[in-house]
């Protein structure tokens, strides 16, 4: 995170109660896909007594990160408290250590609902099949066990099919370019990962 955002967390202590912060947070969370309204934006400057508009933006902007944090990384209270820089007063970072965590669970609910989960290769087992059988074309018969770790619900899943020879090779010629592209993919997040640590 930035560390210029961190000197605009002390605004939070001009808000009249702890009500106010909860306020701020749960209507960032609530419009997190699209951005506050003007009539958020009023409410939050007016508890906040700012004068200009403009001083809300860098706020909220570090508001959302944090929220961010907690919620994809699910970090606990002393990792949240770890988060901040020494400059941040004490009584923030207890008040907003407070309302994250208490609204942590709930959130990540929120995101596991709204978020389509596919299920996870867990196992590969395979037999043959029709090899005592003359006038039969041998097949492997595939079981793959497969893992749904949806926060809602955990299972597990087995799908059983079967191979013949030509088939078995259009699919590996498949699963070979899907390495490739997947090796091409892994090179140019490498490459831009190198490019934005030179440019930092």
């Amino acid at each position: 995170m930035d560390h210029s955002l961190w000197s605009h967390l002390p605004l939070l202590l001009r808000s009249n109660s702890k009500d106010s912060v909860e306020y701020i947070l749960q209507a960032l969370w609530r419009t997190r896909k699209t951005g506050l309204d003007p009539a958020d934006r009023q409410i939050i400057q007016e508890m906040l007594q700012l004068q200009n508009d403009s001083d809300l933006d860098p706020l909220l902007v570090c508001l959302r990160m944090l929220i961010r944090r907690c919620v994809y990384e699910n970090i606990n209270g002393e990792e949240i408290q770890n988060l901040f820089p020494d400059e941040v007063l004490p009584e923030l970072q207890r008040l907003l250590i407070l309302l994250l965590q208490k609204f942590q669970r709930e959130w990540r609910e929120d995101v596991a609902k709204n978020q389509a989960t596919l299920p996870r290769l867990k196992a590969v087992t395979w037999d043959m099949a029709n090899q005592d059988t003359e006038f039969t074309d041998p097949v492997a018969v595939m079981n793959l066990k497969l893992q749904s770790d949806s926060q809602i619900q955990s299972k597990e899943l087995e799908v059983k099919f079967q191979l013949a020879k030509d088939t078995l090779e259009r699919m590996l010629e498949s699963m070979s370019c899907i390495r490739d592209q997947l090796s091409n993919v892994g090179d140019k997040s490498n490459g831009h990962l190198s490019q934005e640590a030179n440019a930092v």
